[in-house]
């Protein structure tokens, strides 16, 4: 038994009355998904990043090159403010992982564009993080994985119906 089980238990004896089946499966999800997130933000720190940066340098990377977006384009594939996306580009700037370069179509906007430093500090990063996340998952039989994944996968397209 659990932590999440003991939980469920009290909560069956003070509220009979509920059925509170899905506070053990979002308890598990939370609980794990914290767990995971420290594992892997410990990686990040690893390359001088955290969860943010890293998030915005992986996907300048993967966009492929030249490796630059639009503040646009980068602001679409995270869900934060243009005013926190500014901040993160303004920080990543100063550290000389990203700089802006003139969009020469449109003299009145720029890209998001890895430098040389950027590049080669996320490609590092992202190889420990694939690390990380192989030992994260590496107790899980090539059965499970799959049906964890297929799982998972039609859970989240559940919640992201909207």
């Amino acid at each position: 038994m659990d932590q999440i089980d003991k939980i469920v238990v009290q909560w069956n004896s003070e509220r009979p009355d509920l059925d509170v089946a899905p506070m053990a499966l979002i308890g598990r999800v939370k609980r794990l998904a914290q767990h995971l997130s420290n594992e892997m933000g410990k990686t990040f720190t690893e390359h001088g990043l955290n969860n943010a940066s890293f998030d915005m340098l992986a996907t300048l990377r993967r966009s492929g090159s030249p490796y630059q977006l639009s503040p646009n384009e980068l602001l679409a594939t995270m869900m934060i403010t243009s005013g926190t996306m500014t901040n993160r580009i303004d920080q990543l700037v100063k550290s000389g992982l990203v700089e802006r370069v003139d969009n020469q179509q449109d003299k009145r906007s720029v890209f998001i564009a890895l430098t040389d430093k950027g590049f080669k500090t996320i490609d590092a990063a992202v190889t420990d993080h694939v690390a990380t996340q192989h030992r994260l998952v590496e107790g899980i039989t090539a059965e499970d994985f799959s049906l964890m994944n297929s799982l998972m996968g039609n859970f989240l397209s559940l919640t992201e119906q909207d």
